[in-house]
């Protein structure tokens, strides 16, 4: 849980020996009788980029979702086998998952601001967590504005409606919000999907950028874009995951025919 001790990332984080942030293991999952993803397992490197690429209803969504438990929400919905933050399993040692959601934020495909100010907007996970002191609260939410590359845009209007910013500015609210509470993992369900392509491309710039500090995960219709921001790519047809690897390796020398078919425009 936040406390008022928020303290800043260690400074050397970028340059420390890579670790496996994220471990699924035999991962399966079930919308009611229907399943939706068979035996997944991956490793998630820590502050790396991971691209999840694969046609529309390949599963890749619904695989985001299982590593916030964000399905948690979805009546009837089962899952077996394990997803392990740090080597602990979510489903088996995270009883508050509000906690859990700390240490893994998400982004959306749509973007959601709160109809509050642009300030609240950033402030209200801090506020949630039971964070009272301003200063402490005003100083964070200028950082996390700060990250997402929005600052200087709102800087002079933080009082302002949220909804009174572009689309793509929206989007980087959005991010600065999901920073603001300090996670260590970040999930993006196709963040860029409805910009145009100037605020892609800032999006895209601010994801390089993240990758420093923290794990991101990006759900992406656009292989153009899974090449530009990755560093690893994993492929899912039809609930499963047919190759995992180097987003380089994947893109000029996969290993699986169907990777190949798909990367070359056969289908999808």
């Amino acid at each position: 849980m936040l406390t008022n001790e928020l303290k800043p990332k260690d400074k050397n984080n970028s340059v420390r020996q890579k670790n496996i942030k994220i471990s699924i293991r035999d991962l399966d999952f079930f919308y009611g009788a229907q399943q939706a993803l068979y035996k997944v397992n991956i490793d998630i490197i820590e502050n790396e980029v991971t691209a999840l690429i694969g046609p529309s209803g390949c599963g890749k969504s619904t695989f985001l979702r299982t590593l916030n438990r964000m399905n948690d929400t979805i009546a009837g919905t089962k899952i077996t086998g394990d997803v392990l933050l740090d080597g602990t399993s979510i489903y088996k040692n995270f009883k508050d998952v509000s906690l859990l959601r700390t240490k893994v934020g998400m982004v959306f495909q749509k973007s959601n601001p709160f109809p509050k100010s642009i300030f609240e907007n950033v402030a209200y996970g801090l506020k949630v967590n039971g964070i009272n002191d301003k200063a402490l609260i005003t100083e964070v939410v200028e950082n996390a504005l700060k990250k997402a590359f929005l600052w200087k845009e709102v800087k002079d209007k933080l009082n302002k409606s949220a909804f009174s910013l572009s689309g793509g500015q929206q989007q980087r609210l959005c991010i600065a919000r999901a920073l603001a509470i300090q996670p260590e993992i970040i999930l993006m369900d196709e963040p860029a999907s409805a910009l145009d392509p100037l605020s892609t491309s800032k999006i895209e710039d601010l994801i390089g950028e993240l990758r420093k500090d923290y794990t991101i995960i990006i759900v992406t219709h656009n292989m153009q874009q899974a090449a530009r921001v990755s560093g690893t790519t994993a492929f899912f047809y039809e609930g499963v995951m047919i190759e995992f690897g180097r987003t380089k390796e994947i893109f000029t020398k996969p290993k699986k025919k169907k990777t190949e078919d798909y990367i070359t425009g056969r289908f999808g």
